[in-house]
């Protein structure tokens, strides 16, 4: 994947049925390009690791939906990724609807070692990547992170004929765990969403150009408010609740049944 380290813009969110995902790919080849890296119809995987607070404050205050929140994460391309594979450290900040995302790229032993030793990543002299490197580390003096969430995705992507900067991108098989926290470790968990789903995401800098606005009315297809890492603690948080429940009697149930 290519060495991305900043851009800000919008990201609409849709979900979309199977059906709905084919309805969509014809007007998709009229009028976007697949990724360099989705040649001939194929996805490629994503794989990350996201970092919060022991009481997993970053999450529950982005679940708030506040003006201004921000997430740190660690991604791969591959699965399971080896100390010397190539993986992104990226912080991602959305401001009144802007997102705005600055990455590090370094091997997976240098970010291990950086997130659990503090030790820092020979960045090759790059002024960029040292310029993000200081937002991260300022970053942590502001909060104690540790491994909190793993989540994975098969992803389609492409962007726009006439404007490269107008990105689409469809993603299934939403799996998400909270143990076995590293890339070191395969793909496995818990879906997101239903199998036969797709997390649709528009991502551009200006305004969504009318074909797909046009389009999306004609499959009833509708704007919704989704965070993978934000669903995944959702989950989470309700797991926990559901063991921790105190099962009534069956008398006290009967008497339930009948009050």
């Amino acid at each position: 994947m290519g060495a991305i380290q900043t851009f800000a813009r919008k990201e609409i969110k849709f979900l979309l049925t199977e059906q709905q995902y084919q309805d969509f790919l014809p007007l998709l080849e009229h009028y976007m390009n697949p990724d360099k890296f989705c040649v001939g119809g194929k996805e490629y995987g994503i794989y990350n690791v996201y970092y919060d607070t022991p009481d997993d404050f970053l999450i529950r205050e982005s679940l708030e939906k506040p003006d201004y929140k921000e997430k740190i994460r660690l991604r791969s391309y591959l699965s399971p990724a080896q100390p010397e594979d190539i993986v992104f450290l990226e912080i991602k900040k959305k401001i009144c609807g802007i997102v705005n995302k600055r990455r590090v790229t370094m091997t997976l032993a240098q970010a291990e070692a950086y997130l659990q030793e503090k030790i820092p990543p020979d960045l090759g002299g790059s002024y960029l990547q040292e310029q993000v490197m200081d937002e991260i580390d300022f970053f942590r003096q502001r909060y104690e992170i540790f491994p909190k969430q793993y989540i994975s995705y098969q992803r389609a992507a492409y962007f726009g004929k006439e404007d490269a900067d107008f990105r689409l991108t469809f993603d299934r098989a939403l799996t998400g765990r909270r143990s076995d926290l590293s890339l070191r470790q395969q793909s496995y968990g818990d879906l997101l969403i239903p199998e036969q789903m797709r997390l649709m995401e528009v991502k551009i800098s200006d305004s969504m150009p009318m074909w797909l606005a046009e389009e999306l009315a004609k499959l009833q297809v509708y704007k919704t408010s989704f965070s993978k890492y934000g669903k995944a603690y959702q989950m989470y948080v309700q797991n926990q609740l559901e063991w921790t429940r105190p099962q009534l009697t069956i008398e006290k149930r009967r008497r339930y049944d009948y009050a």
